[in-house]
């Protein structure tokens, strides 16, 4: 295990910031604590953030190295899973919010009861209540 990581941050490349940001202020229901040009950020726990940056943003940043972003917006390129106290309030506020709902709360073979939504840039989102995670050592 990599010891010195005090904090990780898993960047979604967005079509469109301005929109994702809305979406996931309504979604996480606080404000971004960082909104500026070609970034947004949501802090969501000690040692977590969400990050939204712009396709474009990233191409320019990456090159010609890799496809440009957009040629995969509306395919889920990742999931966020996020352990939750209260499953129901979460699934009921993500369709208020306007996430597209993909599957119902329901248990699952791993031992969470899971929802999973997406967001308007297609990355999916799973609510999860259950098993607490926690990591094999104890840390986390």
């Amino acid at each position: 295990m990599i010891k010195q990581i005090n904090l990780t941050e898993i960047i979604l490349y967005v079509s469109d910031q301005k929109t994702s940001a809305e979406f996931y202020e309504k979604l996480l229901r606080k404000p971004p604590d960082l909104n500026v040009p070609g970034m947004a950020e949501f802090i969501v726990s000690d040692s977590c953030k969400i990050g939204l940056m712009p396709n474009d943003g990233i191409a320019r940043i990456l090159g010609d190295k890799t496809p440009h972003p957009s040629s995969g917006s509306g395919i889920p390129r990742c999931e966020l899973y996020l352990h939750v106290d209260d499953i129901h309030l979460e699934f009921e506020n993500a369709k208020k919010s306007g996430a597209i709902p993909l599957s119902p709360v329901e248990k699952r073979s791993w031992g969470d009861t899971v929802c999973y939504f997406s967001d308007p840039d297609g990355h999916i989102i799973a609510f999860a209540e259950g098993r607490h995670p926690t990591f094999p050592n104890g840390e986390g």
